[in-house]
């Protein structure tokens, strides 16, 4: 397997970015329901790969199925 390129490290890590902003959004969603919204443009694999990123980080956390934006709060003006 190759190492992967700087475009591609950035392109996931605004993918990353992305889910945890829609998650603090929403302030909690069901797991499910936000990949069914993702399904399209993720694999399972990568979505819970994305998921799992966001936990290790603190910036979600999930419990019964539900994620929950426990992160930093968002900059305002």
């Amino acid at each position: 397997m190759s190492k992967p390129t700087a475009e591609q490290v950035k392109a996931a890590t605004m993918v990353v970015v992305t889910v945890g902003q829609a998650i603090r959004e929403l302030g909690s969603v069901p797991n499910g329901h936000l990949y069914a919204r993702l399904m399209g443009h993720l694999s399972l694999d990568s979505y819970n790969a994305v998921i799992e990123t966001l936990k290790k980080a603190g910036v979600v956390k999930e419990e019964n199925n539900v994620l929950t934006y426990i992160g930093p709060k968002a900059k305002e003006g």
